[in-house]
This record gives C-alpha cells, sequence and structure tokens, in this order.
C-alpha cells in the first residue's frame, strides 16, 4: 500500500488537527502535516499496511519531539503562553478541517491545561479522548504497551480535571460575553459581578513583541482596571466582533484596520472563570 494524492485529501484535516491539539501553534502543525506527508510518499509501498495509522504515528511521533524540544522554549518565552487562536466559520457547510477540528477538546482553556501534561500524556489523552482510537492502536503510533497508555491516560486526566467542568454550550456562552461586553462599556458592576468570578486570571500573551503584562493577572478588580487601561488609549478606528475561536466565542480587537488581540474566555458554572488576551502579533490572523 502506497501513500497518495486521495490520502493527502482524506487524512490532511486529521493530522492537522492531531499537531495543532498537541503543539498549540497552527504554523507548527501545518509544518509537520507536510513534512509528515513528504516523507510518507517517500517509503517503500511494501511498509504500509494501514495509512492512517501510518500517517498518524508520523504525526504524532514528530509532534512528540518537538514538545520535546519546546519545553526549553517555553521556559524562555516572555510573559505567558497562550494557544495561538484558530478562528472557525460557524457554518451548516463546514469543510472537512473544521469537522474534524469541531470536536471536543479544543477551546484555549484546554490548551492551556495540556501544557501541565508531558509530551507522551499528551499524545494518549488526545488521540483517546478526542480522536477515539484503541489503546492498541495508541500503544502502536507512540510505541509503548498498552498498559502503560491506560495508565498514562488516567494520569493525564487527572491532571487536567479542573477545566472538565468547562461550559461548551456555544449559545450559552455567547450570551454570557455579550452581557459582559455591554456590562463593561456601561461600567455596570452589579452585572460584571454576576458574570465574572471574584478570583478570575488574565493570562496576557505578548511574546514579548508587543507591551503586555508578564504575570497573569488576578481578581476581578484588578483585570477590570487592565482592561478598562487598554480601551482608553485605543485609536479612534477600534472596533471588535464576537467570532467563533477555537469553537468558542471570543472577542477579536482591531486596531489601526488589522487584529489586535483576541480575548478568550474559560466559563464554568455560568461565570467567566479565566480570560486569555493573546496579542502576540506571530499568533494573530492578518
Amino acid at each position: 500500500m502506497q501513500i497518495s494524492n486521495e490520502d493527502y485529501q482524506q487524512f490532511k484535516p486529521l493530522l492537522f488537527s492531531i499537531g495543532y491539539r498537541m503543539l498549540g501553534s497552527i504554523v507548527e502543525a501545518e509544518d509537520i502535516v507536510q513534512e509528515t506527508f513528504l516523507k510518507a510518499y517517500q517509503i517503500n509501498e511494501q511498509k504500509i499496511d494501514n495509512n492512517k495509522a501510518y500517517l498518524c504515528k508520523m504525526m504524532t511521533n514528530r509532534c512528540l519531539d518537538v514538545l520535546r524540544s519546546a519545553r526549553y522554549r517555553r521556559e524562555h518565552y516572555v510573559g505567558p503562553w497562550n494557544p495561538e487562536p484558530l478562528l472557525l466559520e460557524k457554518s451548516s457547510d463546514l469543510d472537512p478541517s473544521e469537522v474534524v477540528l469541531q470536536k471536543e477538546g479544543l477551546s484555549i482553556a484546554y490548551l492551556r491545561m495540556m501544557e501541565h501534561l508531558v509530551p507522551d500524556e499528551r499524545a494518549v489523552l488526545l488521540l483517546r479522548e478526542v480522536f477515539d482510537f484503541s489503546y492498541l492502536e495508541i500503544a502502536n503510533i507512540i510505541e509503548k504497551k498498552e498498559e502503560n497508555c491506560r495508565k498514562i491516560f488516567s494520569r493525564a486526566k487527572q491532571k487536567i480535571s479542573r477545566v472538565e467542568g468547562e461550559s461548551l454550550n456555544y449559545e450559552i456562552n455567547e450570551s454570557i460575553i455579550n452581557r459582559f461586553i455591554q456590562a463593561f462599556q456601561t461600567q455596570n458592576r452589579d452585572t460584571l459581578l454576576e458574570l465574572i468570578s471574584e478570583n478570575v486570571i488574565l493570562y496576557s500573551d505578548g511574546g514579548g513583541i508587543v507591551k503586555a503584562a508578564i504575570r497573569p493577572i488576578v481578581s476581578l478588580s484588578n483585570v477590570l482596571a487592565l482592561l478598562y487601561g487598554i480601551i482608553k488609549k485605543v485609536p479612534e478606528d477600534f472596533y471588535f466582533e464576537v467570532k467563533n475561536v477555537n469553537g468558542q466565542p471570543a472577542v477579536v480587537i482591531y486596531m489601526n484596520g488589522t487584529v489586535h488581540s483576541i480575548l478568550s474566555f474559560y466559563i464554568c458554572n455560568v461565570k467567566i472563570n479565566e480570560m486569555y488576551m493573546t496579542m502576540n502579533p506571530e499568533k494573530l490572523p492578518i
């Protein structure tokens, strides 16, 4: 069996979806997808029994290599690190890549929690929970015993258990965010207290490229002070839109005709518990 152009069209969305969730980076995931197919095209046809399994194994293991090297890069990242936001279209007629992408395990909160996992834990959790691979298939992909994969999955689930209460109901979350925007604009503190946790945390990712808070901002009063401070300095052409980012509503902020930042939310028990302001221009759509 040999990798064909049909395999490329069929499996490219799946491979990208695995790569993006493992790395939190659109550019790196796209690069590794291309690299995976280029290598796969060169493989002797007798060596491949199952094209999908083979491609997933190549993709996953290359991502594991990147993650192990990324540990060093993340330790030297300036300020909090947020995953690269992924803008999706809310449409009934999605292309195959968005059908695969809009499964669970895509929210910014979930991808941030993945940072608490070592590379093998990340791979096993995603392959099992998001992509429904059997433990035997996962064992073959990451070259570990099936029983080990079960233990790794259990350990990973415990580490990210906090994010499991996240609300993923798009319509309810959109209503909360629209109410938050209105209350923020009118400085209605009672409504803000109703919508936002008193212990809310804001992670501002500028990557050392643009000015951003280099430590998480903790508490409602501090977060609101930061946001009001930003609003006071915006240019006249400032505007924003609520868009589908990583399968959830987020605020896309425009200044000087380009995307300035994206504000995403972790909503749990009908309250905003965390906010993620991504300002690093290398992570924003052009």
